[in-house]
């Protein structure tokens, strides 16, 4: 792996509400990709690198629906379609910020996690994907996303890949 640039890299944690990550998720349980999610945000925000948390906004507002942990003074952007993109600042907060470079994780892979990495990469962003730090509702979405498709529009890594670029 190579370094993280913190001036030009920013995290995007995609839909990691407390109904998303309690759903029955393959191959990692929504508790082991929220504690790896959180390692990285952790990371990130020492060295002085942006955060993004996109959540999803449902008009039922349904139980749950709050984000599974505090999310400080991080970027929060509020979605209503699958991606993080569509119709809201995600790019524009990202441009201003000299991001060049998107971590990704979250819940779904084959959903929110791809759609707005999909996103990210139409609008010009090297994206990272990072594979334990994500999870799919079907182990197949999530094996040809992170095999398949996210091998295609950037890179993929581990956790613990993606901390040793602070080293």
């Amino acid at each position: 792996m190579t370094k993280i640039d913190p001036a030009t890299s920013a995290l995007v944690l995609v839909d990691l509400q407390e109904r998303i990550v309690a759903l029955p998720t393959t191959p990692y349980t929504g508790e082991a990709v929220l504690a790896n999610a959180l390692r990285l945000r952790a990371a990130f925000r020492e060295a002085g690198a942006p955060v993004v948390i996109v959540q999803v906004s449902r008009p039922d507002n349904p139980p749950g629906n709050e984000l599974s942990f505090d999310a400080e003074d991080d970027k929060i952007v509020t979605k209503y379609t699958i991606g993080g993109f569509a119709n809201t600042d995600l790019d524009e907060y990202l441009r201003g910020k000299g991001v060049r470079t998107v971590y990704f994780g979250g819940i779904a892979t084959e959903f929110g996690v791809e759609s707005t990495l999909r996103a990210a990469s139409d609008h010009g962003y090297d994206t990272v994907a990072v594979s334990d730090a994500m999870t799919a509702l079907a182990d197949i979405s999530h094996e040809n996303a992170i095999t398949k498709i996210f091998p295609r529009l950037g890179t993929v890594v581990t956790t613990e890949e993606a901390l040793d670029g602070f080293k």
